[in-house]
């Protein structure tokens, strides 16, 4: 997408830090000291929990750059290995989008995570009919990328009934924002994987354990039937005695195939994150 107005697309996207309008606008005297607030606020909550939820980051978002919305944007692939955004965090306005996805190849944010850098954005209602969805334009919209290792997203807020919604200082407080979201991100992704290890740890000892387990009795089976295969009077009884070393043996095998076969950690016990009825754009269909 290049960058200035574009109506068939009903997106337009311009460089945030050399737009010179934007650097002319001073919404609010206000919301500088404010902003000091909304930094003071969440380093607090960071610093007695790194487990930051980025509901938060865009609560405070709208809360302090007067936002209609805010949102937080993870670039993924579909189950087709096709990259789009999914909407993982909203405020605002556009709450009931939460979990909702746009392509990648058509969308502000691919836009932004390609040029690396923050834009100013409008969105127009030829975008919204590409998804096939009815919202609100967007007439004044920041966008910011962000990166954790090797995820990445945007985080955003927008204004739907004025041209001129954000400053200089609102820019620098989603800024901050970002690097917020990132660690938190970055953190909740470690965080996993830990889990994941310490699962696939404990996973490898009981097997270790019932492996020893069956060695008993699969011995015992083994002297049982070679007994039995010797024939005689005894023979029966030997027969019978194996048929129960044999049903405690698949007792413990059914147990060592059950070790580590959990499904997958990060949705057990839970439905899988971000399902809901969408259209085919992937956006709810039923706001």
């Amino acid at each position: 997408m290049s960058e200035g107005t574009e109506p068939e697309t009903g997106m337009e996207l311009r460089d945030l830090l050399v737009d010179g309008e934007f650097a002319l606008r001073r919404i609010s005297g206000e919301r500088k000291d404010r902003r000091f607030e909304a930094l003071h606020r969440l380093a607090h909550v960071f610093a007695e929990s790194p487990d930051v939820g980025l509901q938060q980051l865009v609560d405070i978002a709208v809360e302090f750059c007067g936002a209609d919305s805010a949102g937080i944007s993870l670039e993924e692939r579909d189950n087709a290995g096709e990259l789009r955004f999914r909407w993982i965090a909203i405020a605002g306005s556009f709450a009931h989008y939460l979990h909702g996805t746009t392509p990648r190849f058509f969308s502000p944010c691919g836009t932004c995570l390609d040029r690396g850098r923050p834009q100013l954005y409008r969105v127009t209602k030829p975008y919204y009919d590409f998804l096939g969805v009815v919202a609100e334009p967007i007439t004044d919209g920041i966008l910011i990328p962000w990166t954790a290792d090797d995820i990445r997203g945007t985080i955003w807020a927008v204004a739907h009934h004025t041209g001129e919604a954000f400053d200089i200082e609102d820019y620098r407080l989603l800024n901050s924002l970002a690097d917020f979201a990132s660690m938190a991100i970055r953190h909740e992704r470690r965080e996993e994987l830990l889990r994941r290890r310490e699962r696939d740890e404990a996973s490898a000892a009981r097997a270790h354990e019932l492996a020893h387990q069956i060695n008993n009795p699969l011995q015992s089976l083994t002297n049982v039937l070679f007994l039995a295969s010797q024939g005689g009077e005894r023979a029966p009884r030997f027969i019978n005695q194996a048929t129960v070393e044999l049903t405690a043996l698949s007792e413990l095998v059914s147990s060592l195939l059950s070790v580590g076969n959990d499904g997958d950690w990060l949705t057990k016990g839970k439905s899988k994150p971000f399902q809901r009825e969408t259209n085919e754009k992937g956006l709810p269909s039923n706001p």
